[in-house]
């Protein structure tokens, strides 16, 4: 299998939980389709520097805000596709023969099914509505990773540099050419349980809502950290 994918994982300290997910990410190594794994950071100050060379990944540190830091990671990819993914999501068994075979066919973009580490009934109910949002209306969200090509990539001019709905913003960029994928991201739901499901989930409809209707990112993000 060639090497033909760049995986890109935006960091803010991050160092204590990426572990599942570089674990995850090893099928793919170990058959040869990753190229590199590059860590684009945002000025973390845990070991995640550290890490990072241990275990061969490239290192980049930039400014803070997930769109900035997705951005310069795919800058400085080198393989002809990228898949964006988070330090807090797992991959499921058997993803990178879905991957190969979808870029052996597709030239479309590709996202997954969402599904979190937390198996309860709540979260079977968000998850389902995520995953209804992604196929009815074509907005998959950053913790469903994204596979594009580097060419489909600069074609629409990439992330955003802002620091929250950069993933709403490229999907609306992508319209037509996302293609879901059969492979399951499972997630964290440490935010949903510290806010709780329903609260964490209406805070994102609002969030969603106002971001399509021209509310500034900057904004959104400072609501997006609150609490409350």
């Amino acid at each position: 299998m060639p090497a033909s994918l760049s995986i890109v994982i935006p960091t803010l300290n991050a160092a204590s939980k990426i572990g599942p997910t570089l674990a995850s990410l090893y099928e793919g190594i170990d058959i040869g389709l990753i190229k590199e794994l590059i860590i684009t950071d945002g000025g973390s100050v845990d070991e995640i520097e550290i890490l990072s060379e241990e275990i061969g990944a490239v290192f980049i540190n930039g400014e803070a805000g997930r769109g900035t830091q997705l951005h310069n990671g795919a800058l400085i990819t080198k393989a002809p596709w990228i898949l964006f993914i988070h330090a807090d999501t797992i991959l499921s068994k058997g993803w990178p023969n879905v991957i190969f075979e979808h870029i052996s066919k597709y030239k479309d973009a590709g996202f997954c099914k969402l599904a979190f580490d937390n198996n309860g009934f709540i979260s079977k109910i968000i998850s389902l509505g995520a995953n209804l949002r992604s196929n009815l209306f074509g907005l998959p969200y950053g913790d469903q990773c994204l596979l594009i090509s580097r060419e489909l990539y600069n074609e629409t001019g990439g992330y955003l540099k802002i620091p929250l709905m950069e993933d709403v913003a490229m999907a609306k960029a992508l319209k037509g050419c996302l293609r879901i994928m059969p492979i399951t991201a499972i997630t964290s739901s440490k935010r949903y349980e510290a806010e709780g499901w329903i609260t964490r989930s209406i805070k994102n409809i609002t969030l969603l809502i106002k971001f399509l209707f021209g509310c500034d990112p900057e904004h959104l993000a400072n609501i997006y950290k609150s609490k409350n």
